[in-house]
């Protein structure tokens, strides 16, 4: 499931919010030291992440099994994507984490209503 040298990113591929996130991330320079695992479709994602888990709540597993979620989880992506890493050093200035966490939380409500928005076909 996990390749030893790359970070493994779990989501959940039937949300169409997350599935244009993550199709973002797989396109950009450096997205081969990334790992996708779509935690919809699959029921054994490693010790320490249940499948509930990994559908509620976006998770990154590094090449030593350290797990992370929220927004440490999007800052090591950023931090492996050339064009992202600008993102990852403003996340690590002192209280800037905090504050992405808090804003994660707050989005994690309304992530169902925005997911039904984007997954709505154009007319």
């Amino acid at each position: 499931m996990t390749n030893d040298s790359k970070l493994t990113i779990y989501h959940d591929g039937t949300c169409p919010l997350c599935a244009r996130e993550i199709a973002h991330y797989q396109r950009q320079d450096g997205a081969g030291n990334l790992c996708f695992v779509d935690a919809s479709a699959q029921d054994d994602l490693g010790d320490n992440l249940s499948r509930e888990a990994a559908l509620k709540r976006f998770h990154v597993r590094d090449a030593d099994g350290n797990l992370v979620s929220g927004a440490a989880g999007f800052i090591r992506i950023w931090e492996v994507l050339p064009r992202w890493r600008w993102a990852a050093r403003l996340a690590r200035l002192p209280g800037v984490t905090p504050l992405l966490e808090l804003a994660y939380r707050g989005f994690l409500p309304v992530r169902p209503l925005l997911a039904r928005l984007v997954g709505r076909p154009s007319r």
